[in-house]
């Protein structure tokens, strides 16, 4: 099967997390390299209150992770997170391969090449020749 790249979001206990922080966010990339995969970026995202209660849990931290792995393998993956105790949700979503640098870049935190805002000039200068048009021809109309 075909390695491909996921974006894995996590909601992790937060107690735990407050308690050993290395230790709860290490498991997540102990899993997927336990799996043969390869951590790309794993950073906490936010840790916020849940929209509502998880297992009795008001407060969830949120845990950003993009790795590449087999496809093959993420049914494992899939039941390591069901069965441990830190993770109260978690959720994977494979990338679409022309985006995956773009991605990673944004979650380390660096801008990416084609994040540049020079381009916005040409796009309103299109505009402005297409509403010139609409009037030359309401004009030609009447």
């Amino acid at each position: 099967m075909a390695a491909y790249v996921y974006e894995g979001m996590f909601i992790l206990d937060s107690n735990r997390y407050g308690k050993d922080p290395s230790g709860v966010s290490g498991k997540i990339n102990a899993l997927v390299e336990k799996l043969g995969g390869e951590i790309l970026v794993s950073r906490m995202w936010a840790e916020q209150r849940l929209a509502y209660p998880i297992d009795g849990h008001r407060r969830g931290t949120y845990w950003l992770t993009y790795f590449r792995l087999d496809s093959s393998k993420m049914e494992e993956l899939n039941y390591a997170c069901n069965i441990s105790d830190d993770m109260l949700r978690y959720l994977f979503i494979k990338q679409d391969p022309r985006l995956v640098d773009m991605l990673i870049a944004h979650a380390e935190g660096h801008e990416f090449a084609g994040d540049d805002d020079s381009d916005d000039t040409g796009s309103d200068d299109d505009e402005e020749v297409s509403s010139e048009d609409e009037e030359e021809t309401v004009e030609a109309a009447d």
